[in-house]
């Protein structure tokens, strides 16, 4: 009776979830609903941009030069390209390969990090303020919550990391993995939107 006690009770070791599998747990509930929460704040804020654009004689307004598409460009392919390394990353661990899954989670947090210095750069770059009319207020309120959304990304995966680095993580637990991966997936796919919207539409 004891030894099943003891069965039952797992590796108390591991943290709360370590354990929890499948893609229908409730972690992966939780997760999802954040997304869907964080998608239609997304989703709001684009449309106000397009129907102040749909309604306004000159957009950007006079005065207001749009960003630059260069460095827009060369972040938008170092970040979708995390999505890759964070997928691979997500994949090794499923067939228990532990160095894999950790030298993904280190290369995407990295391309990550890399793409909020870029963007800080390019802020330092452009010709208006959040408080320059409702445009300026759109651009810098829209990409900065992006960034947020960023930022607490690479704090999701720099935490999977160090569970990582104590073995909390196998072929048989992975959804603190497979968590993060879906969460950094929206993000990326958050700025597919933004980029197309708030860079390129005010140039065509």
């Amino acid at each position: 009776m004891n030894s099943t006690r003891a069965a039952r009770a797992g590796n108390t070791s591991l943290p709360l979830g370590a354990a929890v599998s499948g893609v229908r747990s409730t972690a992966w509930w939780g997760m999802v609903v954040l997304i869907l929460n964080e998608a239609v704040i997304f989703a709001s804020l684009l449309a106000s941009y397009f129907y102040l654009r749909f309604n306004s004689v000159l957009w950007p307004p006079q005065g207001i030069k749009p960003p630059e598409l260069v460095l827009s460009s060369i972040n938008t392919v170092i970040l979708l390209g995390s999505s890759l390394v964070m997928q691979w990353a997500s994949n090794s661990i499923r067939r228990g390969e532990v160095t894999r899954l950790r030298t993904g989670l280190a290369i995407a947090f990295l391309m990550g990090a890399v793409f909020l210095g870029i963007q800080i750069y390019e802020y330092t770059q452009l010709e208006f303020l959040p408080q320059d009319l409702a445009y300026g207020s759109l651009f810098w309120g829209i990409t900065g919550l992006h960034a947020t959304h960023v930022l607490a990304g690479l704090l999701m995966n720099a935490y999977i990391q160090v569970r990582a680095a104590y073995g909390h993580f196998g072929a048989e637990r992975h959804q603190g993995v497979e968590n993060v991966t879906l969460y950094w997936h929206f993000v990326d796919a958050v700025w597919i939107f933004v980029f197309a919207s708030l860079f390129l539409s005010p140039y065509l």
